[in-house]
């Protein structure tokens, strides 16, 4: 087995290399030369345009795609389609809107193209541990594909399948990262809570660890709390959450749908307040009560 991979950013070259391991022939471009010269130290080889990727692949061809969602993924099925042929097959791996794939699905269907749309979760994780894999597509496309999924996934018959048609991937990869907004924005509440009660000065690293096993708030989520508790990363780490996109698009599916998702969208809007670095709204607050009650405001100068 063998496939083109386009964007060779960590995560991309991580999944090179677990595919390079398990015996995949993996052959890779991305606009930046320097990330293709450190692709080719990992033993992989590599292209200097789309052009010579697809001509290093036997039909019909895999080219999968690890780039930023939105125009970049345009872009990139624009420089692919003219070198590809009916039979072909286009992963979209990145955090695309799943109507954007819709679109981009049809498009290459007219050209005799298949597309199919994989949403990743796992992170710099993924390398070792395995990545998770939800798939959108035609069975009989997925099914040509499954040693590619196997060598990706935690295990051979865990952790990845096809969840629907295309589109339902990248849908179903939304809607898990709007959960993980949620329960990320849970324990970071819950520790603050905890933080803030001095009297009771609870060793938080402690904590963590009593939780990580047994209890029912154990996840993978608290393993990486405890190890930024222990590297004490926490210091150098300004409070500004930024949002990928994908809570945005779950919290607008939500709305269209009429499903009732609180903490998905609290959680989000969450995150916005940490962005806002002039807290407009917030001064705005404070004047109203100073100006209808006679509230006092605190001041640069009385901070």
């Amino acid at each position: 087995m063998e496939l083109g991979l386009i964007g060779l950013g960590r995560m991309g070259a991580n999944m090179a290399e677990r595919l390079y391991k398990n015996g995949i022939r993996v052959v890779g471009f991305d606009r930046d030369p320097e990330a293709v010269k450190r692709f080719l130290n990992q033993g992989s080889e590599g292209a200097s345009s789309i052009e010579e990727l697809v001509s290093k692949l036997h039909t019909p061809r895999v080219i999968w795609m690890m780039v930023p969602a939105g125009k970049p993924v345009d872009d990139t099925i624009d420089l692919l389609i003219p070198y590809l042929t009916a039979g072909d097959i286009v992963v979209d791996g990145g955090n695309s809107y799943y109507r954007d794939t819709l679109r981009r699905a049809e498009a290459l269907k007219g050209n005799g193209i298949h597309m199919v749309d994989a949403g990743v979760s796992g992170g710099i994780w993924g390398l070792k541990e395995g990545y998770s894999i939800m798939i959108g597509g035609e069975k009989a496309v997925i099914e040509s594909l499954k040693s590619i999924f196997e060598s990706l996934a935690p295990a051979k018959d865990k952790g990845w399948g096809r969840v629907g048609p295309i589109g339902s991937g990248h849908f179903v990869k939304m809607i898990h990262n709007g959960i993980e907004y949620g329960l990320m924005q849970a324990y970071a509440e819950g520790f603050s809570i905890i933080k803030k009660k001095k009297e009771f000065n609870i060793d938080l690293q402690n904590l963590v660890n009593i939780w990580r096993f047994g209890s029912v708030v154990r996840s993978w989520l608290l393993d990486l709390i405890d190890n930024a508790l222990k590297e004490k990363v926490l210091d150098d780490i300004e409070p500004y959450v930024a949002d990928s996109g994908e809570g945005r698009w779950a919290a607008i599916e939500s709305i269209e749908l009429g499903v009732s998702a609180p903490i998905i969208t609290q959680s989000l809007y969450e995150r916005f307040a940490s962005q806002d670095g002039e807290k407009f709204g917030d001064k705005l607050l404070a004047m109203m009560r100073h100006e209808f009650g006679g509230h006092p405001v605190k001041t640069r100068e009385s901070k």
